[in-house]
């Protein structure tokens, strides 16, 4: 979702309804027109309009959130569980542990840079297009790695799937804003949150399990991975378009045709601006606010480290287990599994949050979000401490487990709040906000596992979690600021204010009507 498709889904004029404007023949009972001062008469959706993506049914809702989120989950188990083939891997193409870490490492940052180009493409062509391109794309990278007879064509071959891949991350917010009001998003955000979180563990699960049996290893993985990607590609018809804006478009082009009359047009179409521009905003805007905007910046922070921590433990975490503890390839794959359970367990305790913001919101605002951001900020630290001083031989494995579960429970949550609480305050600068984020968040997750092998040979896996640990318990203000002091920073952020000014308008305009009644 970019940031050109919230400002200029924005009406900048008022539209007149002018009933005497009949729905032309073969469009009856879902258009309504409007006549403005320029030549063109503006479609619109009736109230009841079922070709109205916010009219969807219920469960037509559910299965278009399912899919998206699908996606994510198959983007999540393709980045995180490459790393577990890297045995066969480095032996099949007599390369180094370091260089096939690349391949993990590029993969975040198509992951992260791409979508600041792509995002755009969803405002002109629509969404249905880019998830078809992306995962088509997607697809043949798994190909073009399984068949890679060295070490460059993997790392190439992973940096585009990871541009391709980026669509089931950036897009599923848009897509869930689309068909969702906003006070029923909290499920649906709170389970894209879990596939994409949850994702990351799954992913070496399989891949263990793959490489375990002597006659598949790491080619196989992909080959698998590959099958249950087509299997997302044949669901995504299922979705639909759902972006307003396109299906109005395609309304007024059909009654244009139908009619012969060019004066039919929806609003967008001669509100937005060209591709070229909506890319340059798309490129600049997030740029600008993650260095501008103290909110933007401590969440970009603080779920940048959270998440170059997590692909350190994809890094690590089976080194761990084989290392430490004897494990074997396909039972430190399974030990991925903490990570799962982690996410599960912040998905179950998002009810609460949810609750709270629920009771609160009247209150606090939108600081409302942040309670479960709160106790995450004490979990991170703690859960990183505890898996640090489990990695010895002498104590039980189940350490690292308990560890692994509470800093993913810990994740999960922030990953969350971030995505929550950016939404709020910003409303049509949020995608920027959250493509700054995005961006900063898988730019150190692309780094950190570079330099980790060379962090743990020389401060042990010890001590370097326990570093990490060290610098989760500094974020632990950032949560607490806001919550308290959130409405004076949002009121000195040019961006927040004008959406804090937005609000505000209603009130007054009523106040003011009251006042003329009375």
């Amino acid at each position: 979702m970019s940031s050109s498709e919230d400002s200029t889904s924005q009406s900048t004029g008022d539209s007149i309804k002018d009933p005497s404007v009949q729905s032309p023949p073969g469009n009856s009972g879902s258009v309504t027109s409007h006549h403005c001062e320029t030549k063109y008469i503006y479609v619109d959706f009736e109230p009841n309009d079922p070709r109205n993506p916010t009219n969807y049914s219920h469960r037509k809702k559910w299965i278009i959130t399912s899919i998206a989120c699908f996606f994510t989950l198959v983007a999540g188990i393709t980045s995180a569980g490459y790393n577990m083939g890297f045995p066969s891997m480095i032996s099949d193409l007599a390369t180094s542990r370091h260089q096939a870490m690349i391949g993990l490492s590029v993969f975040l940052l198509g992951f992260g840079v791409v979508p600041l180009v792509t995002a755009p493409f969803s405002e002109e062509f629509g969404r249905l297009p880019l998830y078809c391109v992306s995962l088509v794309g997607f697809l043949l990278m798994y190909v073009v790695i399984a068949r890679a007879e060295s070490i460059l064509a993997v790392q190439l071959g992973r940096f585009f799937q990871g541009a391709f891949g980026s669509t089931g991350a950036t897009m599923v917010g848009g897509t869930v804003a689309d068909i969702w009001p906003h006070e029923q998003r909290g499920l649906p955000m709170a389970l894209f949150s879990l596939m994409a979180v949850g994702g990351n563990g799954l992913g070496p699960v399989i891949a263990g399990l793959i490489q375990y049996n002597d006659s598949l290893q790491w080619r196989w993985s992909q080959w698998i991975q590959m099958s249950v990607c087509a299997a997302c590609f044949l669901c995504i018809p299922l979705m639909g378009e759902t972006r307003s804006a396109i299906i109005l478009i395609r309304i007024a082009r059909k009654i244009r045709k139908d009619t012969g009359n060019p004066q039919y047009r929806a609003k967008i179409e001669d509100e937005r601006t060209s591709l070229k521009h909506l890319i340059w905003t798309s490129c600049t805007r997030p740029l600008f606010l993650l260095i501008s905007e103290p909110i933007v910046t401590s969440f970009s922070v603080w779920i940048g480290l959270a998440w170059g921590i997590v692909y350190c433990m994809i890094s690590s975490v089976g080194l761990v287990f084989t290392e430490l503890h004897g494990f074997n390839v396909a039972q430190a794959g399974l030990g991925f599994l903490a990570l799962v359970v982690g996410s599960l367990i912040g998905f179950g305790t998002n009810f609460i949050q949810e609750w709270l913001y629920r009771k609160y919101f009247p209150t606090k605002g939108v600081e409302a979000r942040l309670y479960s951001a709160c106790y995450a900020a004490i979990l991170f630290p703690i859960g990183m401490f505890i898996y640090g001083a489990s990695c010895s031989p002498s104590v039980h494995w189940s350490g690292l487990v308990i560890g692994i579960m509470i800093f993913l429970w810990a994740t999960y949550t922030i990953y969350l709040a971030v995505f929550s609480y950016l939404a709020d305050c910003y409303g049509p600068y949020a995608s920027s906000a959250l493509a700054a984020q995005s961006l900063f968040r898988n730019i150190l997750a692309a780094i950190f596992p570079l330099f980790s092998q060379q962090m743990y040979q020389t401060l042990t896996y010890r001590w370097a979690n326990v570093l990490f640990g060290s610098l989760a318990v500094l974020m632990i203000p950032i949560p607490y600021v806001l919550l308290w002091y959130g409405p004076a920073i949002r009121n000195h952020s040019r961006f927040c204010k004008r959406v804090m000014d937005a609000h505000s308008k209603p009130e007054q305009s009523d106040l003011k009507t009251s006042k003329e009644k009375v």
